[in-house]
């Protein structure tokens, strides 16, 4: 989801705000708690997140607060932040430069896959498209320290998504559509996994080599020549998101 032009913040700011709309939606919330950030372009390590104490389904792109890297405001805004609720982002922002746009979930699925020793399994197509991709972090309490961020990005790696034990998710992308398009798979691969489970029936699990392969397909990278999934068919999607948006939130530019 590359794009050939440098976006300018108010289309950035845009849309962020879109994608908060979007994860209202789709019931990915947690209240006023949790966090999308974006990296803004230019040299400095500057960033957009939602005014804390805003729910998701009321932030439009003049709310979002400009923060560092520590999590102070660095321009005047009416909202307060929660610089604690940035540790895990501004650690992954300061390690990945591909890391532009930060989501991060405290779905009730996510949570119980969180939990759960074996990790998410390829049980599905859309689950397999995180197979063999996905990072673990173990529990540490509140993400507080800054003692802690060293170790979640070694165990985030080059992955695009994590699974938080006993916490949540969180995914990143270089644009914030292609965070928002993997949370919803993720979200929904752990769905499907608590319902399968629920059934109580012996499950049904690919071979580790069709996983794989499934999992390079989905990300555009099977060398065999029949990827299923681009950078096209990433912005057709993300497309008919912003339509979406436009739908359900039509102020979110606002």
């Amino acid at each position: 989801m590359e794009t050939t032009e440098i976006a300018t913040e108010r289309e950035l700011r845009e849309q962020l705000a879109a994608v908060y709309r979007l994860v209202a939606h789709y019931r990915l919330t947690d209240l006023i708690f949790t966090h999308i950030s974006l990296r803004l372009p230019g040299p400095d390590h500057h960033f957009l997140i939602n005014p804390y104490g805003l729910l998701f389904d009321e932030i439009t792109a003049s709310s979002l607060v400009k923060i560092d890297l520590a999590g102070n405001k660095v321009e005047e805004s009416p909202y307060p932040v929660n610089p604690a609720g940035f540790v895990i982002h501004s650690a992954i922002h300061a390690a990945r430069e591909d890391a532009q746009c930060i989501l991060h979930t405290h779905t009730r699925a996510g949570c119980a896959v969180a939990a759960q020793a074996h990790g998410l399994l390829p049980l599905n197509q859309i689950s397999m498209e995180f197979h063999g991709r996905t990072a673990y972090h173990d529990y540490e309490g509140v993400a507080l320290s800054l003692d802690e961020q060293k170790r979640l990005v070694h165990d985030m790696g080059d992955n695009d998504v994590m699974i938080l034990r006993n916490h949540g998710l969180l995914t990143v992308g270089r644009t914030p559509g292609e965070a928002l398009l993997r949370m919803i798979n993720l979200d929904k691969a752990c769905q499907i996994q608590v319902d399968a489970l629920a059934g109580g029936s012996e499950l049904v699990l690919p071979s580790e080599s069709l996983a794989m392969r499934t999992a390079a397909q989905l990300a555009g990278e099977d060398t065999e020549g029949d990827d299923f999934v681009d950078d096209q068919a990433l912005e057709l999607a993300w497309g008919a998101l912003l339509r979406q948006a436009e739908r359900i939130a039509p102020d979110f530019r606002d």
